[in-house]
Formats: structure tokens, C-alpha cells, sequence
């Protein structure tokens, strides 16, 4: 009989699969087959216990989904213990998952909380599936639920595309609880990627630089180094050749997971260089500061990020910093700023999906009662300018003293927003959350988080006075 594989690794040394280069597989056997978790060594548990995240065309989005319109009835097909090779494992950047076991013929997983303050919850997870071509696997999550309101997330291609299987493709288990989703694997391909997030990695980030190669108003520096070695990045971008008037800062994945603002940023920045009167306006007149990757270890090693032991990345900007990247910003970020700082956003994801606002963008509100004001006027502006497929209504933010949004969240450290509201000269600082997957109705997906950092960008211009606003 078989084994099914289960093979992890960190992303340190590992070549990005995405972008074609495979890393080797390490495995072992026997009396060690049980379970596993990223980035630590693999395990093998027995079988018998075009452009860059492009949305895709409802023709082939259907194409993508065909095997799954029939799997759930297979239940002998799905990790047959007869399927020699097949393998599931977090070996490329980003790669989350802890595999508790095959049972009749499902893979049981869930989430790796390796980073997680202890007795915490989240989330994330992100894995592979190879040798599978041509069957049926079925997942399932024990206990809470991790998938989102559009289901999981699934590629075929490397982790370059990606679409939502939607809410249909997960059943609820009612004894014992659990979730779980099926998909027919096509013949032709040699792995299936799964998600709770369509992932954003630092390989992202380099296409999206690639298709600006050569532009003038656009560069990446580095910001330090991370603990574990990895170089933090920052773009700057806009008015790059002489003294900006104005300076903007935005700052994005505090938390390692909350992928979909990455997305967003780039919107924002593909807007600073596009060939229009705002784009002219951004480089004649001001200067942009973005950090991709606060939390750059957790992004390219796949932890969730959120409540990270011993402190949260959005927690660090009072008394001594804990990491790298926060004690670095901290110390780049006045200097630069030179009093010229007028806009800082701190783009977030929400919580998974359901309550009053996770599948809204919001706001939330900041206590102090000037800031609350300037948060209000420049909400009402967003909402007036929105032209791209995501929603956006000021009555979905969520002001300070209600929801989670209380004195008792920042009891542990003070955050980005609060910290970059207290530089001179800074008129608006907040932090935004950007849905995983719908927001008031709409997919939220690459490219529809991109218009959104349009949406986003136009209404900064609009607010720093670059463009006037349209006439009602």
C-alpha cells in the first residue's frame, strides 16, 4: 500500500515555485508518519489512516470549477489508499498547514498557530496537492471554521492564478464538526493549490516592480533587516527627483496574512504612475512611502501573523520595539518625513468573514475627536469617488468605543495609526480593512482589490488638494 506524503518547509532556501524553480522534497517514513506542520521537517502519514493574478473569465472560471460540480459523491476517489505519490506540503513562501491525519479517505487539517500568542485562533492556511492529477481530493477542518465566505481559494498554476471555488464547495459536518470542501483535480495538472486568502509573497511584488521596470518614479530600497535575515523592502514612488511638497506614507501586511491589502497598495501605486492628470499631479508634488511587507518573515514563511508571540506587529510602536521592521520604521519615518508628512494608511484585512462589518470595508474610528472628524470628511469623499466594483459606505466604519474597536485592544501597545497621527504635520491617519473575499456583496479578488486602491488613490488626491473634486 501507498503512503500519502505530507512534506513541509520554510520558505528560507526554498526557490519559489511560482516563478518555475522546484525545490527539492525531503521525506520521512515509518515509525515518524503522523502528523505535520510548516516550515518543519516533512512527515509521510500512511494512506490508510498572463498578467499576474489576473481575474478570470466566467468561461473559464466555470472551465476552473468543472470538477467540482460532481465530487462530493465520490467518497472512495477522494485520497484513494491507493494514491501512490500523492503528497500535500507548504514547501514554497507562504505555506501554512498542519495534516492531523488521512481518515476514510480525507485529508484533516488545520490551521499551523506556530506564531499565534498562546490560547489564540486564527485563520490562515495555505497548501498543495501533488500527484493528484485526474482524482477527486476531499479537506476538512475539524472544530472552527477557517474558509471564507467565497470558499477556499484554489490555483492551478503555481500560486500566479488564483479563484474562489465559492460558498457552495464546503459542506458543514454536524458530528463531529467540522468543514469540509472536495475538488476534482484536472488530468492535466501536477498540483492544486488551496487557500483561505488569495496569497500575496514577496514573488508578487517583484512581477508588479517588473511591469514598471524603468520607470523614473519608482524605486525599491531597502528598509533593514529582518530577524530571520531577509531584506524588508520600501517603495518609494511619485516626486523622486527633487523635494516633494508632500509626503505619504502607507504601510501594509502588520499582519502576515491579511493578503488582499497588498493588492490594494498596488492599485494605489499603479495610480501614483499612471499617465493621467492625477498621476502628473502625484509626481509633480509628492512623495510616497510604502512598506509592502511589515511583517516580511511571516509572509514568506506562511505564519498568520495576528497576535504574534511576544508581541503583534501593530502593537510594537511604544517602549522598545520588538521587531526589526517596526524598530526600523520607527526610526526611518520622522527623518524622512522632514514635517512634510501629510497622509498615512495602514492597510488591513478583517476578521474571516460574518459580524456587521467583515464583509464591508471600513474604517475604524480613532478615539481622538479631530481625528474622528478628518476620518469622516475623507470616508464621505471615498464614497462619492468609488468607481471600481468593490463598495465602499461610511456606515459600515467602526468608531471607537463600539465593536472590537474599545481601549482594551490597545491595551498591549499602541498601534501604526495611532503612532504616525502623532508626527508633525500629519493630517489624516488611519488604518482601512479590505475584506478576504466579499465585501457587500462583491468579489473581492486581485484585480477587483486593485480598483479599490484606484478608489483609494483618487480620493487621497482629491483630499491633499492634487486634483479638484468632481462636481455633484
Amino acid at each position: 500500500m501507498s503512503d500519502f506524503g505530507g512534506q513541509t518547509g520554510g520558505s528560507a532556501g526554498i526557490r519559489n515555485v511560482a516563478d518555475g524553480d522546484d525545490a527539492p522534497l525531503r521525506g520521512f517514513t515509518g515509525s515518524e508518519a503522523g502528523r505535520f506542520r510548516a516550515p518543519r521537517s516533512a512527515l509521510r502519514v500512511p494512506s490508510s489512516g498572463p498578467a499576474p493574478h489576473r481575474t478570470r473569465s466566467r468561461l473559464e472560471f466555470q472551465v476552473f470549477r468543472l470538477g467540482l460540480v460532481s465530487c462530493f459523491g465520490l467518497w472512495a476517489s477522494c485520497f484513494p489508499a491507493a494514491a501512490a505519490g500523492r503528497t500535500v506540503d507548504t514547501g514554497y513562501p507562504g505555506g501554512n498547514i498542519v495534516l492531523e491525519g488521512i481518515t476514510n479517505g480525507v485529508a484533516v487539517v488545520r490551521p499551523d498557530l506556530r506564531d499565534t500568542q498562546k490560547g489564540g485562533w486564527w485563520f490562515y492556511w495555505n497548501f498543495r496537492v501533488r500527484g493528484a492529477a485526474g482524482e477527486t481530493v476531499r479537506i476538512r477542518f475539524p472544530e472552527r471554521n477557517p474558509i471564507g465566505a467565497r470558499g477556499p481559494a484554489a490555483s492551478l498554476d503555481g500560486g500566479t492564478n488564483w479563484a474562489w471555488l465559492g460558498a457552495q464547495a464546503v459542506t458543514r459536518i454536524a458530528e463531529p464538526k467540522a468543514w469540509e470542501f472536495a475538488f476534482a483535480v484536472p488530468s492535466n495538472a501536477p498540483e492544486v493549490r488551496f487557500s483561505m486568502t488569495i496569497p500575496y509573497q514577496e514573488s508578487d511584488l517583484r512581477r508588479f516592480l517588473e511591469r514598471h521596470r524603468g520607470n523614473p518614479a519608482i524605486v525599491r530600497e531597502g528598509l533593514c533587516r529582518t530577524t530571520k535575515g531577509r531584506e524588508a523592502e520600501i517603495l518609494r514612488a511619485g516626486c523622486l527627483g527633487r523635494e516633494p511638497g508632500i509626503r505619504v506614507l502607507l504601510t501594509a501586511r502588520h499582519h502576515a496574512c491579511e493578503s488582499l491589502a497588498s493588492f490594494a497598495l498596488e492599485g494605489i501605486l499603479e495610480s501614483v504612475l499612471a499617465d493621467d492628470e492625477a498621476g502628473r499631479a502625484w509626481r509633480e508634488r509628492v512623495e510616497v512611502l510604502a512598506i509592502p511587507f511589515v511583517d516580511k518573515d511571516g509572509v514568506e514563511d506562511g505564519d498568520q501573523g495576528k497576535n504574534r508571540a511576544p508581541r503583534d506587529h501593530n502593537r510594537d510602536y511604544d517602549g522598545t520595539p520588538v521587531h526589526a521592521t517596526v524598530a526600523a520604521i520607527r526610526d526611518l519615518v520622522p527623518r524622512w518625513s522632514a514635517g512634510r508628512l501629510r497622509f498615512a494608511l495602514d492597510l488591513h484585512c478583517p476578521y474571516l468573514a460574518g459580524g456587521d462589518s467583515n464583509e464591508q470595508v471600513y474604517f475604524p474610528g480613532p478615539e481622538d475627536a479631530i481625528a474622528a472628524e478628518r476620518l469622516a470628511g475623507f470616508a464621505a469623499l471615498l464614497a462619492e469617488v468609488r468607481r471600481g466594483p468593490i463598495p465602499y459606505s461610511p456606515k459600515y466604519n467602526v468608531p471607537f468605543g463600539t465593536s472590537w474597536n474599545t481601549a482594551s485592544n490597545y491595551s498591549t501597545g499602541r498601534s501604526f495609526a495611532r503612532w504616525a497621527r502623532d508626527l508633525p504635520g500629519v493630517e489624516f491617519s488611519n488604518t482601512i480593512e479590505i475584506p478576504y473575499a466579499n465585501a457587500g456583496g462583491a468579489e473581492v479578488n486581485a484585480d477587483s482589490a486593485r480598483a479599490f486602491g484606484r478608489d483609494l488613490a483618487r480620493a487621497i488626491a482629491i483630499h491633499l488638494g492634487l486634483v479638484p473634486r468632481p462636481a455633484r
